[in-house]
């Protein structure tokens, strides 16, 4: 049975392993209908100065996905040629391609452009435990250039409990938290918005607002709309098609009370697989599908080919 880095990394191009910079920003057409992949996994060569923070701001990632698919590897002194795995493959959310898609699990924002065949990523810092981002279906109400922040009272008295009071109002510039640009949603007191800080984006660090890097927030801001849908899902687990093979992506699912059992992850997965009645017919990879499961590393990895049918028990180990 091939392990999963090897499933990940037999299916990459010859391209995939050249040794790049950067990325540009992450926009990739849309696969053809009946398919849910897009992009392809890179590997660059570590700078001596590059740490994951700097690599996931010039390539549109989030820190904790490029700590995740690049497990051993010290995110802030990688070492000099050290081969680090840029995680730019993705199964696309469930649901409508339309609007904007955010995904709370997996950290990251997908937008489709009205009439496009396109799609672009971006990473999300997100609500922190006990300042959850919701699961809502919203829209964006307004656009703000250069955002003055007025905290709640709320945020107000935490700072001052910390020790670390704010002001009443901090105005447009540098050191404001909502960065260079802010769109407000329809749910009361959430925002999509830059950031003062660079470090903090693909993780939970917010008040349940949505983090963007600052150039990111910039971009979407110049294509989305007031009224555009904003439908926003916490999916740890995304299946997806590409030919007749089908992908799982797992992600760490969130959870403010402690972390799912190994046993549990497993089965929420096999049920979802069953209940489906696209992948009918399908030859499971039992083992993989653990693999996937246990790793948590957000890469797109073939679960499925056809053959034999899915079966509702796995087979004895």
């Amino acid at each position: 049975m091939l392990s999963r880095a090897f499933a990940v990394t037999r299916c990459l191009p010859l391209a995939a392993f050249f040794v790049a910079t950067s990325v540009s920003a992450l926009e990739f057409p849309l696969p053809p209908p009946g398919e849910d992949i897009v992009g392809e996994v890179q590997v660059i060569q570590a700078k001596y100065e590059d740490t994951f923070a700097d690599l996931g701001v010039a390539n549109d990632l989030g820190y904790l996905e490029m700590v995740v698919a690049n497990p051993g590897v010290d995110a802030w002194l990688p070492g000099e040629g050290t081969e680090i795995i840029l995680p730019t493959r993705y199964i696309l959310p469930p649901g409508p391609r339309e609007g904007v898609v955010i995904n709370l699990a997996e950290y990251r924002l997908y937008y489709y452009p009205k009439g496009g065949n396109v799609v672009h990523t971006y990473p999300l810092g997100i609500g922190r435990e006990g300042w959850s981002s919701p699961v809502a279906d919203a829209r964006i109400t307004a656009k703000t250039p250069n955002p003055g922040w007025t905290p709640p009272k709320s945020i107000l008295a935490e700072h001052a409990a910390a020790g670390d009071p704010l002001p009443a109002y901090v105005p447009p510039g540098p050191d404001n938290p909502l960065g260079p640009y802010k769109l407000g949603l329809s749910v009361p007191g959430y925002l999509i918005h830059g950031s003062n800080k660079k470090f903090g984006i693909g993780m939970r660090v917010s008040h349940g607002c949505f983090r963007m890097l600052n150039h990111n927030v910039l971009k979407l801001a110049s294509m989305v709309s007031v009224g555009t849908p904003v439908r926003i899902i916490n999916e740890p687990y995304k299946f997806g098609r590409s030919g007749d093979k089908i992908y799982l992506e797992a992600h760490a699912p969130l959870d403010e009370t402690g972390d799912a059992s190994v046993v549990d992850k497993h089965t929420a997965v096999i049920n979802a697989l069953l209940k489906n009645d696209e992948f009918a017919g399908l030859r499971l990879d039992w083992e993989m599908l653990r693999e996937v499961v246990a790793a948590e590393d957000g890469l797109p990895v073939e679960i499925a080919q056809p053959g034999q049918a899915l079966v509702a028990t796995e087979p004895a180990i």
